[in-house]
């Protein structure tokens, strides 16, 4: 995680995978939807407003929420099927010209499944955030004196340590420093 600015981002969160992956479950894009809201809940909870810094964020979490009901048939609502022949149907903001096959029903029915996923993650991601407030604090204090921090001091703050000082270059940990716990695979959302 780091708060220097890279390109038109102000801070980048990445986490890179500890393995391959070639499917995704429900659950993993569920999650990714949450960790997506992440940025701005921040805003809103700590800082009391909003920006447009999360505006791609907002865009990948809806494409998963879309892709999980139109082209996965993750939904119990509809249930195993895809709607829509491509990805340039008429839902949540897409163009009103491009060839129509779903009646106007069915598409009432996605765009509803579609908002409940992304508002029950978003609800989800808030809760998470505001019942970790110590944590989310003892990051942006680490983040405020170090601008970067890795996942050996993300997993120290986490399990409630102070986190460590950050390593030379991204050098190797040192054989006395405590071992991190396994962090989670999570792979950028936009891959999916």
């Amino acid at each position: 995680v780091t708060i220097i600015p890279r390109g038109r981002a102000l801070g980048v969160t990445l986490s890179l995978p500890e393995q391959d992956r070639f499917s995704y479950d429900r659950d993993f894009m569920l999650q990714q939807i949450s960790i997506l809201f992440g940025g701005r809940l921040a805003e809103e909870i700590f800082m009391h407003q909003m920006t447009t810094g999360a505006s791609n964020d907002f865009e990948r979490a809806t494409k998963l929420a879309r892709d999980m009901v139109m082209r996965y048939g993750m939904s119990d609502a509809l249930g195993p099927m895809v709607y829509g022949e491509n990805d340039q149907e008429v839902f949540l903001g897409r163009s009103v010209t491009t060839h129509k096959n779903l009646s106007e029903a069915t598409m009432q029915q996605v765009d509803a499944e579609i908002r409940r996923i992304i508002d029950e993650q978003y609800a989800l991601a808030r809760q998470l955030l505001e019942d970790n407030r110590d944590k989310v604090e003892a990051m942006t204090r680490a983040l405020l004196e170090w601008e970067t921090i890795d996942a050996d001091q993300i997993n120290d703050i986490m399990d409630g340590r102070p986190p460590r000082a950050p390593r030379p270059n991204g050098s190797a940990p040192k054989n006395d420093a405590p071992p991190s716990r396994p962090t989670a695979t999570v792979t950028p959302a936009q891959e999916v």
